[in-house]
């Protein structure tokens, strides 16, 4: 059984990013399955840190980008929408060119909150970064927090 509650629709996801920081990173979702949601990002000057690398903060929106939109797709929209409450990551190896993959598959689908495991790999398929995303489920008419 799929844990969208939404099926996904690759394009539509991707027409979302338009004048957000995913079109500025060039972020892309790609794939879908019952049980995950795959994106993926460009590794180039936008994403890299000084020494050539890519930025663990350019992974990290990755990262909360994918997990966030999974999110999305499992809550009734015209009643729910989704906040980060928190997001960790490890990163685990550097990366300077290509695109790094990001697959989202959920740890805890509940009532108010949802958790995701998001693995980051390289072209080669070698791990880059671990990350864990919580997400708020909020009923419509709430603000969100100000920060």
């Amino acid at each position: 059984m799929s844990l969208w509650r939404t099926t996904p629709n690759i394009e539509q996801l991707n027409a979302i990013q338009k004048n957000t920081i995913g079109e500025v990173l060039d972020i892309r979702f790609e794939h879908y399955d019952e049980e995950s949601l795959t994106a993926s990002m460009v590794i180039d000057h936008r994403t890299h840190q000084p020494y050539g690398l890519l930025h663990g903060g350019a992974s990290v929106v990755l990262a909360e980008s994918v997990g966030s939109m999974a999110s999305y797709l499992c809550i009734d929209a015209s009643k729910f929408y989704c906040v980060g409450l928190e997001i960790n990551a490890n990163h685990l190896r550097g990366l300077r060119s290509g695109r790094v993959t990001a697959v989202a598959k959920p740890i805890h689908i509940g009532r108010t909150t949802h958790v995701w495991d998001i693995r980051l790999t390289s072209d080669e398929g070698k791990a880059s970064c671990v990350s864990r995303l919580t997400m708020a489920v909020v009923p419509l008419g709430e603000n969100p927090p100000a920060r």
